[in-house]
């Protein structure tokens, strides 16, 4: 099946997707700060930059899209692959779970405890609250 955009069109749609302050992380982090957690964002010396760092906890929360890092292909909607260029889709996302796998490796081989929190899941937004808290623990005074 071809693409039905032109180059240029997809170009410049790709060029719109975000790699930060994505909606689902603002969700996450909006949660996060109503419960009364305070964090960092995308902090740089760590592997991956996760997108939540608890530098006092030591524990990473990464928000990840479910199409970008392929969330459980048979049963989340969002991972489906795309049916034109195959071979290039395949390859490219086969490589960004392969970078999700070796930066959660790394950061807990750091000491870290990480914490992944899926686009679909901030559909229930208790459900993740509690999940997070489970995680974290109480948020310090």
């Amino acid at each position: 099946m071809a693409d039905i955009l032109s180059p240029a069109q997809r170009s410049e749609r790709m060029a719109l997707i975000r790699s930060r302050d994505t909606r689902p992380e603002w969700r996450v982090r909006r949660l996060l700060h109503g419960l009364g957690y305070r964090y960092r964002l995308h902090v740089k010396e760590l592997p991956g930059k996760p997108d939540i760092v608890f530098t006092r906890r030591r524990k990473a929360v990464l928000v990840h899209g479910c199409f970008w890092h392929q969330h459980d292909q048979g049963r989340c909607r969002n991972a489906r692959r795309p049916k034109s260029n195959t071979g290039y889709w395949h390859e490219k996302l086969a490589r960004n779970v392969e970078r999700d796998r070796i930066t959660v490796e790394q950061l807990q081989t750091a000491g870290w405890d990480v914490l992944v929190v899926w686009e679909c899941d901030t559909k229930d937004m208790e459900e993740v609250a509690g999940r997070l808290v489970r995680f974290l623990g109480p948020p310090l005074k």
